[in-house]
Parts: structure tokens; sequence; C-alpha cells
């Protein structure tokens, strides 16, 4: 296993106090590495599948779909009839084939069969013309030829999905779309991935729970919901270890616990240089620290590492530890850009990289060089359907509400400065993430 000291020597850019935001984010790819023992996968049926990772891949044990069948309402025929030339084509209808119930007999030379969307083609033919293109009067049809050819507008068996072939792969987290594929195939339950476990906690002595009273100088904890949240769209077990007061004993106890528990540990706060912060101490003697600083906004205290449960460092049971800003948007903007992508890798789903899109600045936006910075915006579309995006105002860390009022983050890259009115930018939508 390479050691931390070789490991880092490698990578650009490394340097643990001032790290930018990409080469934090391929460390983090680096450690956050799937489970590999066999005893993570359980079979759990459709209704339980939701949102969880697949652990191996699906394969159809039918075709799809399972017989060649009807692709509108129309009139089925051979389609030899249109090689005759003419430039119409009359039929006469033999009877019905509906879903569910085939006509069984193979119509004559001359004759159709009236059919249904996903009905069975009748024996004999293998062409359906739609019934807004024919006159019919009686049992006779008439058509134009024109524009229709022999095989058209029929689903052939296996079209969609070969019996042998992987209908889903490992690695997919599952949507409601696939709960139907699988039932589609007679699947009634599938092999996924044991959910990842997190615990996570606040500290900070000035913190209170829902319900009790606010003394002078004490807010309520928001970050632990706002985490909940946020790991719970996920789809991973959580361990909620509440808060965690400013003294060494407590939160030693707190990490020792959290990584005997859990995979992945995060807190939130004290990763600063108060002289009440003791995480960055405590992880140098109970793991490794991969980086403490990032150069990002809001965001930029920023412990990552691997925490062990025993005596020292590498004794024991180990976790991955973020140790996020206490600042309540820092701690979504470092979640989405840094913390979700390796709970993913670490649940064994294929990576899901953040929805990115172009947008037109509305008005100017600051921004100073060196930093990736991650701002608040309001994006709409104008009448041509192209994004415009503007701030929510202030981008204090502080300001929560800023990110109710937001439905995207605009992501300002490293090495940019200010932006002008017109200039184009990236914005992450909110949509499906938070």
């Amino acid at each position: 296993m390479t050691t931390p000291k070789e490991f880092f020597a490698c990578v650009a850019h490394y340097d643990p106090n001032a790290l930018p935001v990409e080469a934090a984010q391929e460390i983090v790819r680096q450690w956050a590495m799937p489970r590999g023992r066999d005893d993570q996968a359980e079979r759990v049926g459709l209704h339980d599948a939701l949102g969880r990772v697949l652990a191996e891949d699906v394969i159809s044990p039918i075709d799809v779909p399972a017989f060649d069948n009807s692709a509108m309402d129309g009139y089925a025929f051979a389609g030899v009839a249109l090689a005759g030339g003419g430039a119409t084509l009359d039929l006469s209808v033999a009877g019905t084939a509906l879903a569910g119930r085939p006509f069984a007999s193979a119509p004559g030379a001359d004759q159709c069969v009236r059919i249904m969307t996903g009905a069975l083609i009748p024996p004999g033919c293998d062409t359906v013309v739609p019934q807004e293109l024919v006159t019919r009067e009686g049992d006779a049809i008439r058509f134009s030829t024109a524009n229709l050819r022999a095989g058209q507008n029929r689903r052939l068996s296996g079209e969609d999905l070969a019996k042998g072939k992987p209908a889903l792969l490992a690695g997919r987290i599952v949507r409601a779309s696939d709960l139907g594929l699988l039932a589609s195939l007679g699947i009634g339950e599938v092999a996924v991935r044991k959910r990842l476990t997190v615990a996570f906690f606040s500290t900070g002595d000035e913190l209170r729970s829902l319900g009790e009273p606010l003394s002078p100088g004490s807010l309520y904890d928001s970050n632990r919901y706002t985490l909940f949240a946020m790991l719970a769209r996920l789809n991973v077990e959580t361990i909620d270890l509440g808060i965690v007061r400013d003294d060494r004993a407590s939160l030693e106890n707190a990490l020792r616990d959290a990584t005997g528990r859990a995979d992945v540990v995060i807190s939130s706060g004290g990763v600063s240089v108060g002289d009440a912060d003791f995480t960055r101490e405590l992880m140098n003697s109970l793991g490794d620290v991969a980086f403490w600083k990032i150069a990002m906004r809001p965001g930029r205290p920023l412990a990552f590492g691997r925490l062990w449960s025993g005596e020292r460092a590498g004794a024991g049971k180990s976790a991955l530890f973020f140790g996020l800003p206490g600042n309540p948007v820092a701690v979504m903007a470092t979640f989405y850009f840094i913390v979700r992508e390796a709970l993913l890798a670490m649940s064994g789903a294929t990576r899901q990289p953040l929805t990115a899109i172009r947008a037109s600045a509305a008005e100017p936006i600051k921004k100073r060089a060196g930093r990736t910075e991650f701002q608040r915006g309001i994006a709409t579309r104008d009448g041509d359907g192209r994004f415009r995006v503007v701030t929510t105002g202030p981008q204090g860390s502080g300001v929560l509400s800023s990110m109710s009022e937001a439905n995207c983050f605009i992501v300002l890259e490293h090495e940019r400065g200010d932006i002008d009115a017109g200039d184009e930018v990236e914005i992450v939508p909110f949509d499906g993430l938070i």
C-alpha cells in the first residue's frame, strides 16, 4: 500500500494548507475505494431496491419484447403485397388482434387483421399500416402504398433486450424506471451492495439542540439536519452522534466511537485554528492526514484523512474522515463538491458527476483569483431558452437562507477573477441534488 507521503508527492500542486479544489477531489477519489468484501452484498425485493447500488449485473431471462408485436393501432398484413407496385392496396379484414388476445390464424394473401398497439403480430404478417392512413368501408380497407415499407411498424422479439444480455450493470443506482424494467423481466429481487454507514456530529460549546433554550452567545445546531438530509439523498445508513463539546477528551471519544461503528465519519466545526479546535491534533495521533485547507470559498478549512479506532494510527478499524467547516453554507458546498463523490464510490456506485450547464451572468460578480468559488445563484431561462444567472446577494458562508433562496451553485474556477455581465459561467442546478 502506498504511504500518504509517497502518494501526495505524486499529486500536482499538493499543499496541505492551500490545496486547489481539483487536487483535493483527486486525493479523495484515490482514497475512497469501494468496499470489496463478499459480505457487502444482499438480495432485496423490488420495493426495497430503489436508490440501492446493484452488486452484480442483471441478466435478462427473456427477450423483450417476448414476441413480435404492433407498434401502433392499425392493420397487419404480409408486406410482400407491397411488391405489386400499385399506388393503393385493397385488403379485406379477416379479424381483430388485441393485446393479450391474439388472432391465431394466418390471413390470406388479400387479407389483413385489425390490430392494436402491443398485440401479437398474426402468423404470416410482418407489416402494419397505421389506422389513420386507411379508408375502411365495411370489412374492406384501402390505403396508399407511398412511404410504406415491408416490415414497418412492427416491434421484433428481443428488439429492446435480448435474452442473456445485461439489462442493468453492477454499480448502477436503481431508479424508478429500473424497477419497471426489472418487473417487466419477471425479476422480483436483485443483489445490491449493503449501505455505507456514515457517522456524523457537530462540535461547539455554543451549539444547542432543538428544544433547548438559547443562552447568550449560543445558537441552534442546523448542520446535523442538513447533513442528515444530504446523506439521506444518497441512501446511506446514518449514525447521528449529536453535539460534541469543545474539549479534547470528548472529541477523542466521539472520533473513536464513530470510527469503530462507521465506514465514514463526518464532523462539522472544529477544524480551524482556534484555541479550542482539537481535531487537527487528534487526527495527527489517530490517523493519516491528507489535507487541512483547500483553496475554496466557502469551505477553506476542511480536514480529510483516515482515522483508526485503536490506540494509534494503523491499529483497529479504519474509517475515512471529513472534518467540514462550521458555517452552514460551507458544510453544504464542501459536502457536494468534496464528500458526495467519495460516498458514492465507497458505496460501489459508478461515478455520478454533478450536472453542470453553461449560463450567462446577468450581473457583474466579484471573484478573487487563486481559489474556486461556489456562489449561490438563481438561474432562469430567457426567451431563447438560454440560462441566465444572478447571485442571491451577500455570499457569507453563514447565510443559510441563501441556500433556500438559490436554485443553483455558480462555479467560478480557480484562476478566474471578476466576472462581467454577459460572461459565460458554469452552474450546477440544485434540482435533484438538494
